[in-house]
């Protein structure tokens, strides 16, 4: 289970991959167990990653982007295996390899630029695009941590991770970046009138949530880390997404908590092969 769960979101090349984020030697852009490292670094990221996908949808022009050109539908395990291995460089890899990463992904981002159902104008590269991709991501990264992680982090730690992972944002060219929990909250509560759910924001959630790339078999525990994703994302979101009910976060916390022990368990298989997954 563990080998199946690596390989699709690191991909088949995944274990050299590991090897050599972890053991080329340099100077890392952040200290071995600090916050970023052992939050990037825990199952409760399967959670964590599923409600950003969600959060972030219901930006417009952001969702616009990732319609037009992210391939979700058709490549959505190369997609995750492309953001799985840009968290892991940036978060694990040496400095070097971490700078050489954001400059591929910039390079990107310039591509990518369209127009929305609405008629408006985006470009993946806009400082304040990155900025709201970046902080709906942390946000739930966080969030599903504090609630499935292992080692759920205090206060100041807490601090200190939005602050370690500001660094990357500001990297890739976002803007206004929060450093604390308290500028994060604020940050999100800024985007609030400019959030809702598109068509694209719903059928996306539809997929993610309902038609998972799986095989049958295993649709049964992914729907335990969809549960738990929705459980953590806030009520109003859930009624814009149409997305689980106003009752049932008991049982969708208990979803979360067992697929997360039940990925960590499986992947502790995997950590006999290398260090910890990308």
């Amino acid at each position: 289970m563990g080998h199946a769960l690596f390989t699709r979101v690191a991909g088949e090349n995944g274990y050299a991959a590991r090897s050599r984020i972890h053991d080329t030697p340099g100077p890392r852009w952040f200290e071995p167990d600090s916050p970023i490292q052992r939050v990037h670094g825990d199952a409760s990221m399967f959670v964590g990653g599923l409600r950003a996908l969600l959060l972030q949808s219901l930006h417009p022009l952001a969702m616009a982007g990732v319609a037009g050109h992210s391939g979700y539908r058709g490549d959505p395990w190369g997609r995750l295996e492309r953001t799985s291995t840009f968290l892991a460089v940036t978060t694990f890899g040496t400095s070097e390899d971490a700078q050489a990463m954001i400059d591929r992904i910039r390079a990107v981002h310039e591509r990518v630029r369209g127009k929305a159902p609405d008629g408006r104008s985006y470009r993946a590269s806009d400082p304040h695009l990155l900025t709201w991709v970046h902080i709906a991501e942390i946000d739930s990264f966080l969030r599903a941590h504090q609630r499935h992680g292992a080692r759920p982090l205090t206060e100041a730690e807490s601090d200190t991770y939005v602050a370690q992972t500001s660094r990357v944002a500001r990297a890739l060219g976002a803007e206004h970046v929060p450093t604390s929990t308290a500028e994060l909250v604020t940050a999100l509560a800024s985007y609030r009138s400019e959030l809702a759910a598109s068509e694209a924001a719903r059928d996306t959630a539809h997929f993610l949530l309902r038609e998972p790339p799986l095989p049958v078999a295993s649709r049964q525990g992914y729907r335990l880390v969809a549960a738990g994703a929705i459980g953590l994302l806030p009520a109003w979101t859930r009624s814009e997404l149409e997305v689980g009910g106003p009752r049932g976060d008991g049982l969708r916390r208990v979803s979360g908590a067992v697929a997360t022990r039940t990925i960590r368990w499986g992947l502790a298989s995997v950590g006999s092969r290398g260090r910890r997954q990308p």
